[in-house]
């Protein structure tokens, strides 16, 4: 069995810059992790590596610093990756981004599953995964959490959804989203680390996947972003100090006189003074 799974890295979220010109993220200027989400993922891809034995490749796209999330997850237990760079690429938006990926997969070969995190915390559109299947015409699971049997051809899994859960039953090959439900994340070990530190990850670009140039980067986007506002947050408020009784009063009034000038005291649509 093989299964492929599709990571990000991500600015902390702390740390986001964006490009009020292109309406893109400056991710050079950030300091990058995995996207927490894809670790769910890669549990789930692990997990049933242990189980029923299956080989693990990782995809990711981004720049030359994006390798380090390939070497954390060749380190947890994945066997191979492959790292997708190119300038070209830059400032694709989940569309072009999923095209991408889906050529990509096409390249390394279809597999037999392919997974995914719920969501990017930076994008936090959720799209990308539902669009890769689109794009290789494959059923699509979503916020996939628990798998409860894998089968020659099909795959049981149970998804959440708004009244609980959903048990589905999809043929493979096929694409899943997970969420955090779906498995507690292991870990790196030392000998993982050690296969990470030696191991040497391919690096393709547009013309190794044989993108089409339209479908790819900021001219091949078809989302615009017209403006980019940072929300600025302004209080208005008094300090009381409560030192003694009097003051405790005068603190009391001020209260009660701020909650009743908004109607916040209120009982039968009378104000009580």
């Amino acid at each position: 069995m093989h299964i492929i799974v599709l990571v990000k890295q991500v600015p902390e979220t702390s740390d986001v810059q964006m490009d009020k010109e292109t309406g893109t993220m400056i991710r050079s200027s950030s300091s990058s992790i995995i996207n927490p989400l894809d670790l769910y993922a890669l549990e789930a891809a692990l997990t049933i590596k242990d189980v029923k034995g299956a080989r693990v490749s990782v995809i990711t796209m981004g720049p030359a610093g994006a390798i380090k999330v390939l070497k954390e997850a060749i380190a947890m237990g994945c066997d191979d990756a492959v790292h997708l760079t190119d300038r070209a690429f830059a400032g694709s938006d989940t569309w072009a981004t999923s095209y991408i990926l889906a050529q990509a997969i096409k390249k390394l070969g279809l597999p037999d599953l392919i997974l995914c995190g719920e969501r990017a915390t930076d994008g936090d559109t959720a799209q990308v995964g539902p669009a890769i299947a689109s794009w290789l015409s494959l059923p699509a699971v979503t916020y996939t959490s628990k798998i409860e049997q894998i089968e020659i051809n099909s795959i049981i899994a149970e998804r959440l959804i708004e009244e609980g859960y959903q048990k589905v039953k999809v043929a493979l090959p096929a694409l899943m989203t997970v969420v955090k439900e779906i498995g507690i994340v292991r870990l790196p070990t030392l000998k993982g680390k050690k296969k990470a530190m030696a191991s040497s990850i391919p690096q393709w670009n547009a013309h190794d996947i044989e993108a089409d140039p339209s479908f790819i980067g900021l001219k091949g986007s078809p989302t615009r972003v017209v403006k980019i506002e940072t929300p600025k947050v302004s209080r208005n408020c008094t300090l009381v100090h409560v030192e003694d009784e009097a003051s405790m009063s005068v603190a009391m009034d001020s209260l009660f006189a701020f909650l009743n000038d908004r109607d916040f005291l209120q009982k039968g649509g009378k104000k009580h003074a």
